[in-house]
């Protein structure tokens, strides 16, 4: 136990948004700029105006009709839930003074950070190619879980930055050993500038994807197994009928934010988008 909250490191259920046990502190904390995304400016700190007394979406279900699909991309990988019952111990950010709420939303994106890098150990754990890495994930898993149970004096004062570079210098490693047990060619993309590519049917198998701005990317029946797609844009990627068994280090935001069908492989510890079904 860590903090009166069971290990996240024990799985990654308790790394998804449990909006039931959360003060909707990303309707709250963070900032909105009107685009395509979003239809309106919010500041941070400010709670958005559909959002209801009880801490509920008063438009959830019309989201994207509405103009906020950036809200349906969104996934704070549990840190809402353990910001708002654990780290202030169910203490309501509007039930203290403003010096309460504004450490609360100071907070979040901080724990926030911490558990996306925990999602990411998770996974390294699991892959057998990166075995000869495990103690020192293991190290890393534990580590990035401590200072996530930490204080909100402590979280205020960290260094996320800093940490994510340790954590990343070890995935790195894990990609590497991955991809090298990929057959044939194993592309190196990492950062590349590949919006609106048409890349229809590639052979991405293995492929370093790290940080690729594939915005609007043609990836209909792409082959991405085996592939790491840490930090990738695939935002309004077209990803209808690709292979995405083996892809490692993806997100359901990520996924969220791409395009997709009834046909797209995915791998099984994500969840296929609701809105692909409606075409959206």
């Amino acid at each position: 136990m860590l903090n009166g909250m069971q290990d996240h490191t024990t799985g990654r259920a308790a790394l998804r948004g449990d909006c039931e046990r959360c003060f909707g502190l990303c309707c709250v904390a963070l900032p909105f700029t009107a685009s395509a995304d979003f239809a309106r400016d919010k500041k941070a700190g400010t709670p958005c105006p559909n959002l209801q007394g009880d801490h509920r979406c008063g438009i959830h279900a019309r989201l994207r009709q509405q103009g906020y699909a950036g809200c349906t991309v969104y996934d704070c990988f549990g840190a809402g839930q353990r910001v708002s019952q654990v780290t202030f111990g169910g203490r309501d950010w509007r039930s203290g003074p403003p010096e309460h709420a504004r450490r609360m939303f100071d907070v979040f994106p901080v724990v926030r950070g911490l558990h996306e890098l925990l999602w990411y150990l998770a996974e390294a754990l699991t892959l057998p190619a990166a075995r000869p890495l495990h103690a020192d994930l293991r190290r890393l898993r534990q580590r990035t879980e401590q200072l996530a149970g930490g204080t909100p004096g402590e979280l205020a004062a960290l260094d996320v930055a800093a940490h994510r570079q340790e954590v990343n210098a070890l995935l790195l490693r894990t990609s590497e050993l991955v991809r090298a047990g990929v057959r044939g060619r194993r592309r190196n993309r990492r950062g590349a500038d590949l919006m609106g590519a048409r890349l229809k049917g590639a052979d991405l198998r293995g492929a370093n994807l790290r940080g690729a701005y594939l915005i609007a990317a043609d990836l209909t029946g792409a082959d991405l197994r085996g592939a790491d797609l840490i930090g990738a844009d695939l935002r309004d990627a077209d990803l209808t009928d690709a292979d995405l068994t083996g892809a490692f280090f993806l997100t359901q935001p990520q996924l969220n934010a791409a395009r997709g069908s009834a046909g797209t492989r995915l791998p099984k510890t994500l969840t296929r988008p609701v809105h692909w079904a409606a075409g959206r």
